[in-house]
């Protein structure tokens, strides 16, 4: 059975035209706003990851480009994995009152969310 497509999300992000002058420009270069016009949430979370516990980052907003280096930076700090994508960054292990406090020392403001 096939699946219904409800939005332009269910075709992966692509959109068909038959426009021959159409131009897609998928770079966008968004400007990183600087740490102390972030507002960032830190999340536990262990739906779909087998009952391990991951932190999650939410709410940034720049390039992701700065999102990768902010990410890189918490995964060395905490010396676990992770990745880093559509402005969320996802560290493995419960390590959010390290990271918390790691980003509120650079200027970012972090809400604390969840238990």
């Amino acid at each position: 059975m096939a699946k219904k497509i409800s939005s332009l999300e269910d075709l992966g992000g692509f959109v068909f035209s038959t426009n021959k002058d159409f131009e897609f420009n998928q770079e966008e270069n968004l400007e990183t706003l600087s740490p102390s016009e972030q507002r960032l949430e830190a999340h536990l979370d262990k739906k779909n990851r087998g009952g391990k516990i991951a932190t999650i980052i939410k709410g940034f907003q720049g390039n992701e480009d700065d999102l990768k280096e902010l990410a890189k930076t918490l995964k060395t700090l905490c010396g676990v994995g992770g990745s880093a994508k559509d402005g969320e960054i996802i560290i493995q292990g419960n390590f959010r009152d390290k990271i918390m406090e790691h980003l509120q020392k650079k200027g970012y403001k972090v809400k604390r969310v969840g238990g």
